[in-house]
């Protein structure tokens, strides 16, 4: 069977992969899409999407169990934990629908297998009917990333469960573990907390949620260990050892091991390329631990060979994979778009409360070698806050007291995921600080505390 020919070929259909190949095929392409498992990838499949519709019911299920605060009464409150992860499911099988329905609509292939790079160019996909030869001028690799498993702390799908078993837990957890408090592991331990798992997370790092400014994550622990859960930095989880339905786990602190025993095991230890069995070697892509070496431009060195997302390593986000297929796309269009800046990328954690971050900590600014004004605004002194009953919080801003440059902007608190993107415009339109004071911000709105923290690094604060 002769090779089909395409201008666009994409391996992987997460939110790189498919938002690629439609971006190519609007631009005129004759674009194709490689996957092995599911439209949509982890991301909307076994990550992004469906662990928010598990925390939504938390959340849900948090707000029931306070109702007396707000002068209501909800009695025989509780969950059943098969319904919880059925509408998780189903709202990651919506979601997987949806990028089957625009990929028919923008005219791209669709081909479900496994692929490798047999020659530059050149894509061999082992389907289920048979192998399927692929010829395009433009091949962009997007097969994201996998679970990383320490020695000693492989994941069997019982005591121990990495994401995946997580999300479709046979049991609820009575006494759980979490290894490693990145954005994976605290989004599973607030979500087990809540509905009332014994909690602990140990942290190997300082602080958890390592990449957070420092204050911002002290006080998201506090209002962690607050909800009942045990943290523990500056550990680590030496050795487990596993029986008839426990795990005994051995914690080193302070150069001391304690013991501890479990029910059930979380490990979120980070994430590794999946680079292996594509060929990549052979065509001579060079790979720096588990993922792919390129430019600003998503180049890999081997003329029409892209790299996307999280196999083309941090930060892995999914809107940095999007936007990058983006990118690359235009590129192979003859566009001229802008790189993409890390920088000017938000990172967000939905546990309870949430998180968010864009741009530099204060002690990174610093380390940089910026003089910088810091302003903070607290939960507690914004109106609409204390009336929605989420007076925990702050919002903080880092600028370069010399330009007024918005360095970074640091959130902790209700809804800051969804506030955070005011300040990634900010980045993005290089604002200083006298644009974002000259702003008028509505009122009553969570949002105002985002001029407020700017106000207070300049020392015009109204409301504290």
């Amino acid at each position: 069977m002769a090779a089909k020919s395409y201008d666009f070929i994409v391996i992987g259909a997460g939110p790189g992969g498919y938002v690629s190949a439609i971006r190519a095929a609007q631009l005129g392409l004759k674009a194709c899409v490689v996957e092995r498992e599911n439209l949509g990838g982890i991301c909307l499949n076994w990550g992004c999407i469906p662990t928010k519709a598990l925390l939504r019911s938390a959340e849900v299920y948090h707000q029931m169990e306070r109702a007396k605060d707000f002068g209501l009464s909800a009695e025989g409150i509780g969950y059943d934990l098969d319904a919880v992860v059925k509408r998780s499911r189903g709202v990651a099988k919506q979601m997987e629908g949806g990028v089957k329905h625009l990929l028919k609509k923008n005219k791209v292939d669709v081909v479900m297998g496994e692929a490798t790079l047999p020659a530059k160019g050149k894509v061999s996909v082992k389907t289920g009917a048979g192998t399927e030869e692929l010829t395009g001028k433009t091949i962009v690799l997007a097969t994201g990333a996998r679970a990383r498993e320490l020695p000693g702390l492989e994941a069997d799908g019982d005591l121990v469960w990495t994401y995946r078993h997580a999300l479709q837990p046979k049991r609820m957890p009575k006494k759980l573990l979490v290894i490693g408090s990145g954005a994976i592991g605290i989004e599973f331990a607030s979500f087990f907390n809540t509905l009332g798992a014994d909690t602990t997370v140990v942290e190997v790092m300082d602080q958890i949620l390592p990449v957070e400014d420092a204050e911002i994550a002290a006080l998201a622990k506090k209002q962690f260990v607050k909800q009942g859960m045990k943290i523990m930095e500056k550990a680590m989880v030496k050795q487990l050892d596993r029986a008839k339905g426990k795990v005994t786990a051995h914690v080193e602190v302070g150069g001391k091991v304690e013991k501890m025993e479990f029910d059930t095991v979380i490990s979120a230890v980070g994430i590794v390329g999946n680079v292996e069995g594509l060929g990549l070697e052979e065509l001579g892509v060079k790979i720096d631990r588990t993922h792919v070496v390129v430019d600003e431009y998503c180049r890999t060195g081997v003329e029409g060979l892209y790299a996307i997302g999280d196999i083309a390593g941090a930060p892995w986000l999914a809107h940095k994979a999007s936007h990058e297929g983006v990118m690359v796309a235009e590129l192979a269009a003859g566009g001229h778009p802008h790189a993409v800046r890390p920088s000017d990328i938000a990172g967000c954690t939905y546990c309870q409360p949430q998180v968010a971050s864009v741009g530099l900590t204060e002690a990174k600014a610093k380390e940089a070698g910026y003089e910088v004004k810091v302003g903070k605004f607290p939960f507690i002194g914004n109106g609409k806050a204390v009336a929605l009953g989420e007076p925990e919080g702050m919002v903080k801003t880092v600028f370069d007291a010399k330009t007024g440059e918005l360095l970074g902007a640091h959130m902790v608190g209700a809804e800051v995921t969804e506030l955070i993107q005011g300040y990634v415009v900010a980045r993005t339109l290089e604002t200083t600080e006298e644009e974002l004071m000259n702003t008028v911000f509505p009122h009553p709105t969570l949002s105002e505390m985002m001029h407020e923290s700017v106000l207070a690094a300049y020392d015009r604060v109204i409301h504290i």
